[in-house]
């Protein structure tokens, strides 16, 4: 008898600060396409975000994620990208986990907003030949403009994106960054843990107020 799979998520991003949004993501994924798990992913040196300038440093990054994912039995910490030496790219991320886990199946989690940009993304077919792509809306985004990506990325690529049904927090880690500088709460927005992490490191006290435009998951 042929042993199941493995399904796994991947939730990865710089989580600069995790908020709930993540969260809600990670778990809409695990219930909806019913995973064995979520890998929380914080990116050690991504190549898109190199000025990182007043921003939480990668030890304080990857314990907001450790103190938010705590209580959630089927989330874990994954410090893949974040022990690697030299820039992280995603295609190598997934193919190395596909190399040395060839009984699992990897669904990489995405906002639309970053599906938009996925061909700037370095290698995009081998990320899709290495995993499935699940997608998640925002208010701003037009269904009709993301099914034309979904079905033109697939045809082009030949690989398999999914959309995620998942309430639409529209929230991002820049907009909480701006939040803190005005003084404003994160109640609700971010896990208790991590506000108290936040305000006892200092982090993000120089946070620039402007950052709070065209900010993304």
């Amino acid at each position: 008898m042929m042993e199941k799979r493995k399904k796994i998520g991947i939730m990865g991003g710089t989580f600069d600060p995790i908020h709930i949004g993540h969260l809600i993501l990670g778990e809409t994924a695990y219930q909806q396409f019913h995973l064995d798990k979520v890998l929380f992913m914080p990116a050690g040196n991504p190549p898109h975000k190199r000025e990182r300038k007043d921003r939480a440093d990668n030890a304080q990054r990857t314990e907001m994620v450790r103190r938010a994912i705590t209580s959630n039995v089927h989330f874990e910490l994954s410090l893949e990208e974040m022990e690697k030496k030299g820039l992280s790219y995603t295609y190598e991320t997934l193919e190395h986990l596909k190399a040395t886990h060839p009984d699992t199946d990897y669904y990489f989690i995405l906002g639309a907003d970053s599906l938009y940009d996925f061909e700037k993304w370095k290698e995009p077919g081998r990320i899709l030949k290495a995993c499935t792509i699940l997608v998640a809306t925002r208010n701003h985004t037009s269904y009709e403009r993301l099914e034309a990506v979904m079905t033109l990325l697939e045809e082009k690529y030949g690989g398999r994106i999914e959309k995620l049904d998942s309430l639409n927090i529209d929230i991002s880690s820049k907009q909480i960054r701006s939040w803190i500088h005005q003084g404003r709460s994160l109640a609700y927005y971010v896990p208790e843990t991590v506000i108290s992490y936040i305000t006892e490191n200092k982090i993000y006290k120089d946070c620039d107020t402007d950052e709070i435009r065209n900010s993304k998951i």
